[in-house]
């Protein structure tokens, strides 16, 4: 009777068992194919659905399936490095999309763009009206859109060995690449700077030689805080310099400096971070020196009105906010809303979609760019919807 009692144990033991692998295994199939495919991921508002894309924009979830496209794009240096990391990842998860991008500048990428030799363009400067009218009538039918991707601060990254926490104001900085202020030691640079043992070694300024959107947001800040740049250089993808020496892209800048002792140039953060560069503080208009970084970056953004165009510089550049970096700027994937292959449209969807969520922020925070605010992220997502065919 005891060894009765045991065998039947044994067998309801094996009988839950089977039972749980079955139930385990019609598990699995209701929920394979599409639904763990790779390219997963999630994000946050409106929801859209394109030919082997389903996106969901809020808390998203984008899955996107079966996509084969080959995407060419150019434009910024800024938002370069981020870029490249976001397409390799993205290759990983979504093989039979092959998307090239080409920092060719900012200027050369809305060139590009307009001409429609590339799938979509990157500025870091708001396309001018005539540009985006340019544009438009160059894909008749289709509408130019603005996504903003990351945020970044430009920095004075300067090569003066044993100067650490160097401080500027808006007006040493516009006097430093206006040539009024030519050696380190200038009573203006000491006075910001009483602790400092600064050599009397002279300044070499650099800056962009191509057509650049980081020009553009440096150029437009100096314009709103000094009246002489305002009257002299002025604002825009390239100016005439009244002196100095120029670097083509971020990278050249960035190079020139470091190989010249006495140099100072602008630059974007993730490049002054990357290559290990000095940055000066700067002075905001709260009145506090304030040194570059993500938080710094990000706080330029907080609590802005989102425009229905996506201009932001004018409200995340000289921030009146006691804890921004002054000198900030967002950069743009461009692209239409219209595009001819059907493909491509659902490939660069899916791409922006993942770019924009949780992967995609955590490349860029790790490589020193400042991700969108949560209300412009979902505001983001929501010109990415509009892509189509």
């Amino acid at each position: 009777m005891i060894v009765r009692s045991k065998r039947r144990g044994l067998v309801a033991v094996l009988a839950v068992a089977l039972l749980l692998v079955a139930v385990l295994g019609m598990v699995a199939v209701g929920c394979g194919g599409n639904n763990v495919a790779a390219g997963s991921t999630t994000t946050a508002a409106a929801s859209t659905s394109t030919t082997g894309t389903s996106t969901s924009v809020g808390a998203t979830t984008t899955s996107a399936v079966g996509l084969k496209a080959e995407l060419n794009g150019a434009g910024a240096t800024f938002p370069q490095p981020v870029y490249v990391e976001w397409i390799g990842a993205f290759q990983q998860i979504q093989p039979d999309v092959k998307i090239n991008y080409q920092g060719v500048g900012s200027g050369a990428g809305i060139q590009q763009f307009t001409q429609q030799t590339v799938d979509f363009g990157a500025s870091d400067a708001f396309m001018k009206p005539d540009e985006i009218t340019a544009a438009e009538a160059a894909r008749a039918g289709a509408k130019v859109i603005h996504i903003p991707t990351v945020f970044g601060a430009i920095v004075l990254a300067y090569n003066l060995p044993g100067v650490e926490g160097l401080k500027l104001d808006s007006d040493a900085v516009a006097n430093i690449f206006l040539g009024k202020i030519t050696k380190w030691d200038d009573p203006a640079i000491k006075a910001l700077n009483p602790d400092a043992k600064l050599p009397s070694t002279a300044i070499q300024t650099v800056h962009r030689s191509d057509s650049s959107g980081t020009t553009n947001a440096f150029t437009s800040y100096l314009a709103a805080v000094n009246a002489d740049w305002k009257a002299g250089p002025g604002a825009g993808k390239e100016i005439k310099w009244t002196g100095g020496v120029g670097g083509k892209g971020n990278d050249g800048v960035a190079a020139v400096v470091k190989q010249t002792e006495g140099a100072i140039g602008y630059v974007e953060l993730a490049y002054a971070t990357q290559n290990k560069m000095t940055m000066a503080d700067v002075k905001n208009k709260s009145g506090k020196f304030i040194t570059p970084s993500l938080e710094s970056t990000s706080a330029a953004a907080e609590g802005i009105q989102i425009p229905e165009d996506m201009n932001l510089l004018p409200l995340v550049s000289d921030s009146a906010n006691p804890q921004a970096y002054p000198i900030v700027t967002s950069t743009y994937v461009l692209a239409y809303d219209k595009m001819p292959d059907a493909g491509k449209a659902a490939a660069l969807k899916a791409f922006l979609t993942w770019a924009l969520g949780d992967d995609g922020t955590a490349i860029a925070t790790q490589l020193g760019y400042a991700p969108l605010p949560s209300a412009l992220k979902d505001a983001a997502l929501q010109k990415v919807a509009l892509i189509g065919s």
